[in-house]
């Protein structure tokens, strides 16, 4: 059954510089929403300004190093993105700085990626279908693939959160420019939630490799 699974599954090296740089911007998001809670705003931006730098970085070294590149950072690096912004846009609005509906509009959207990409996950394992196996990142069985449409709304969601933390700290909430970069931001994340419902080869699962004898 081994030798089966491991002709099925494709195993990689997930210990890579991309996935640890992933990993970390997860593990400040939690910071950063206390530092905005607490109106702390120079320190959150210098900490979004350094989480930029690092999802720069990630893409950078894993496009130009072959053995950084992994099939879980496809995976990892959307997410560590959802949840900085996640973080970001929560914490603002409870701290009365953005609007609730584009963030509801904006965790809802990433939390039904979350799920789909759960669910490929578990369709793309197979049999059988154990949890130590489902978790066990080293083996690769799909492959993520943003559309562009996507890609532009992290980048638009991104600079929406790190301007309105600015208006923040300079009381600027109300300015009509940050009002229409709203309404930009909440157009591009609906656009962005249909084009993985409406475009293919958003995610592919991995098939066997052949031995060559």
């Amino acid at each position: 059954m081994k030798e089966k699974m491991e002709e099925i599954i494709e195993r990689e090296n997930v210990w890579t510089v991309p996935n640890m740089l992933c990993i970390a911007r997860i593990a400040v998001s939690p910071y950063l929403g206390y530092l905005i809670m607490h109106s702390d705003y120079n320190l959150a931006l210098g900490l979004v300004m350094l989480a930029g730098v690092t999802d720069l970085l990630d893409g950078l070294i894993a496009r130009s190093f072959k053995s950084q590149s992994s099939k879980l950072g496809s995976f990892l690096d959307p997410m560590a993105d959802k949840v900085l912004l996640a973080t970001l846009f929560l914490s603002l609005t409870i701290a009365g700085s953005m609007p609730v509906p584009l963030t509801a509009l904006i965790i809802t959207r990433d939390v039904m990626l979350a799920a789909a990409g759960f669910y490929i996950r578990y369709q793309s394992l197979p049999p059988p279908r154990t949890l130590s196996r489902y978790f066990d990142m080293t083996h690769a069985t799909a492959q993520l693939t943003p559309t562009k449409i996507s890609k532009i709304n992290t980048t638009i969601q991104l600079m929406t959160g790190f301007l309105t933390l600015s208006a923040a700290a300079l009381g600027l909430t109300e300015h009509p420019a940050l009002h229409a970069l709203w309404y930009l931001t909440a157009g591009t994340t609906v656009a962005s939630a249909f084009s993985y419902l409406t475009e293919k080869n958003t995610y592919k699962f991995l098939k066997k490799k052949k031995k060559i004898r």
